[in-house]
């Protein structure tokens, strides 16, 4: 078993009013089975030990499901493999002696915290404005009570897919929420139960969008080509479409 030598430059902050800097760390003989987030677990470790200040990152699943492990990996959203949360990259990725730069997210919508850990409660914001079904619906169907067809109902599950970790944000040179908030207003509007609030929610959400300070989409792939779920650029057509259509019925 391969062990790991490694020179860790890693943005520390003490607040979203204070001022950040680059700080340099050695970690040596670390398993090269480890997932990046228990790398950074030995790490803390032996800052603890030594009487220093542990990094402060978000995580809560590590199964690449909740999003909260977000942090740019020498230049790249949730690192260097495609469709990778940050939980799930493995230190057999990196070779020996490697340097490895680990900063936040960089957005106006996304205030530092502390060190890796940024403020992400704009999606949650956008999330309210609009995303989800508050119709009265009884009680709960059953599950094939209401036929979808199988393309619209693998189109809505592909959008319901996204995390809300904010990769795209982050990969954006606008500081773009384009892919988020067409993904979730996307994938109520393919679904029966989405339609009573369609064009409310497209113009709720997008404004919401605007409000928060993320800038605009102009199209150049970096939000799909960094998220880890691998979320298609063409919701945001179909946010387009759907904003646009909303307006016209209004």
């Amino acid at each position: 078993m391969a062990n790991l030598n490694l020179t860790l430059k890693i943005w520390r902050q003490d607040g979203p009013e204070e001022i950040g800097e680059f700080k340099t760390y050695h970690v040596t003989r670390l398993n090269t089975h480890m997932s990046f987030l228990e790398m950074l677990d030995v790490l803390n470790e032996e800052l603890v030990n030594t009487g220093d200040e542990p990094v402060a990152f978000d995580h809560d699943c590590r199964e690449g499901i909740c999003g909260m492990c977000s942090m740019v990996i020498n230049g790249r959203p949730h690192g260097p493999l495609e469709g990778t949360t940050a939980c799930q990259l493995h230190m057999r990725h990196f070779n020996n002696d490697d340097t490895i730069t680990i900063e936040p997210w960089r957005a106006k919508p996304f205030p530092v915290i502390k060190d890796l850990v940024v403020d992400r409660t704009s999606f949650d914001r956008i999330i309210q404005s609009g995303g989800f079904v508050s119709i009265n619906t009884g009680s709960a169907p059953d599950g094939n009570a209401i036929p979808i067809g199988k393309e619209i109902a693998e189109d809505a599950f592909d959008a319901a897919a996204c995390i809300g970790c904010g990769a795209c944000v982050a990969a954006c040179k606008n500081a773009s929420a384009s892919l988020f908030t067409a993904s979730k207003i996307s994938q109520l509007a393919l679904l029966p139960q989405g339609q009573p609030e369609r064009e409310e929610r497209a113009i709720r959400m997008v404004r919401q969008m605007d409000e928060e300070g993320f800038g605009h989409c102009t199209n150049t792939g970096a939000c799909e080509a960094e998220c880890p779920k691998e979320i298609s650029v063409d919701y945001i057509r179909k946010m387009n479409w759907e904003y646009h259509r909303a307006n016209v019925r209004g």
